[in-house]
């Protein structure tokens, strides 16, 4: 029996820990981005968003693998809601949470009884069996993919897995809630060896796992200062100062000493969640930090001369027009290096995805019509923010930043395909509720 695990678009790390471990465990392994596999192949299908569950290539797929007599089993963090999983897809099972016992198991011996970590149909209902135990954060290497040199997710070819768990609580994340609050940190040994095997494949540039860099061997929620200076230059020793970059840190875990190593092992960037300018959106997100917080910690990595972006999310179900204003102020007060703008995503089983079911749809920003200045456009409210903070912040950012009709179009197509596929996970949800 031959397996294919697949990552449709994107060599996900999740992904190339799963073929690993498979292939570490003896079975002949291939890994795709592509949605192809042999016929009777028995497929590990690695999603990472919700939607690709309602993605008609993907949906097709899976349905005309298993009549061809193939196995499909997905994992990845839309097993969080296995219910619209097995809904919206015709699948075998679904790999509960962190898959690597389950996935051995699979491979094995295929659904049994003693077959934990999973859910199935039975019939006309769902079973839903025991989770397995956490995994050891320690694992073998994973399958890295001859081309993964051509890979660049937010300008590196791979993200590495330092640590699982995150302490924060913020409402729209699902990171806390699928591999817990607890920080389970790897040991600097088999992360170098992993990355010697990464730079041998060809990868140019690597990153340390999103979430909060700064949490890895973290305990109760605060930072481990030596440990990650000393994971910092461990990587850059391996693949050099300008080839690492440790991008996202909550404003409440930095220290002068983190950012001067950031300085001194990596590009250079320290990319914050800001995601308001306003304390109660701020607040109701479940942050943990205050609009001032944000403000010193931007002025701090400036004294160390790192470059600082942010990302902003607008059409939160509570926002204001005077919340989306102080977002607005601040962007221009703070004059980022750059600034990612985003749509609220109500990821389900998220608190987020709670409090989208509880809104009225026309006081939802994500289906309100917006009545504004961009009206013409035909944008929702959440889309027409997105749009408008979108052009503000290039406004500020260092440089010249010209709008042209070809970015101002380009601006307007990609904030509407947005604010579309957050509401067909929006309409998910109600399905499912």
């Amino acid at each position: 029996m031959h397996l294919t695990v697949i990552s449709p678009g994107i060599y996900t790390y999740g992904a190339m820990l799963i073929a690993g471990v498979l292939r570490a465990n003896g079975s002949g392994v291939t890994l795709h981005k592509e949605l192809k596999a042999g016929s009777k192949d028995t497929v590990f299908l690695s999603l990472y968003s919700t939607l690709h569950l309602i993605d008609p290539a993907i949906r097709s797929f899976v349905s005309q693998h298993r009549k061809n007599g193939g196995t499909v089993y997905v994992g990845g963090p839309v097993s969080a809601y296995p219910e619209i999983v097995l809904g919206e897809l015709d699948c075998d099972a679904v790999i509960l949470g962190e898959g690597e016992e389950t996935v051995v198991s699979l491979a094995r011996n295929g659904i049994t009884g003693k077959t934990n970590g999973i859910a199935f149909r039975d019939g006309k209902s769902f079973t839903v069996r025991p989770p397995t135990p956490l995994p050891s954060i320690e694992h073998p290497l994973p399958y890295i993919p001859r081309d993964i040199g051509t890979q660049s997710v937010r300008g590196a070819n791979a993200y590495i897995e330092t640590h699982r768990g995150c302490s924060g609580a913020c409402t729209f994340c699902q990171v806390p809630r699928f591999f817990g609050h607890a920080i389970r940190s790897r040991e600097i040994p088999a992360i170098i060896e992993e990355v010697k095997a990464f730079r041998a494949a060809g990868a140019t540039r690597l990153s340390v796992s999103g979430g909060t860099g700064s949490l890895y061997k973290a305990r109760d929620g605060k930072v481990n200062t030596a440990s990650f200076v000393e994971l910092l230059a461990s990587l850059a020793d391996v693949m050099g100062s300008r080839n690492v970059s440790s991008p996202d840190i909550r404003v409440d875990c930095i220290n002068d000493e983190i950012l001067e190593a950031i300085r001194n092992y990596t590009i250079g960037w320290v990319f914050f969640g800001i995601e308001s300018g306003s304390d109660s959106i701020l607040h109701q997100m479940g942050k943990g930090v205050k609009v001032q917080q944000v403000r010193d910690a931007i002025a701090q990595c400036r004294e160390h001369g790192l470059h600082v972006a942010g990302s902003f999310i607008v059409g939160y179900p509570t926002e204001t027009p005077e919340d989306y204003e102080q977002s607005k102020e601040f962007i221009a007060e703070q004059a980022l290096d750059d600034v990612f703008i985003s749509i609220a995503e109500p990821i389900p089983s998220t608190p987020l995805a709670s409090l989208v079911l509880k809104t009225d749809r026309e006081e939802n920003p994500v289906f309100a019509p917006h009545t504004g200045e961009y009206r013409p456009l035909g944008m929702t409210e959440a889309e027409a923010r997105c749009f408008d903070l979108t052009l503000h912040a290039d406004m500020f950012k260092p440089g010249l930043h010209v709008t042209t009709d070809q970015v101002f179009n380009t601006y307007v197509t990609a904030i509407k395909q947005q604010g579309r596929e957050i509401q067909q996970v929006t309409e998910l949800l109600f399905r499912y509720r």
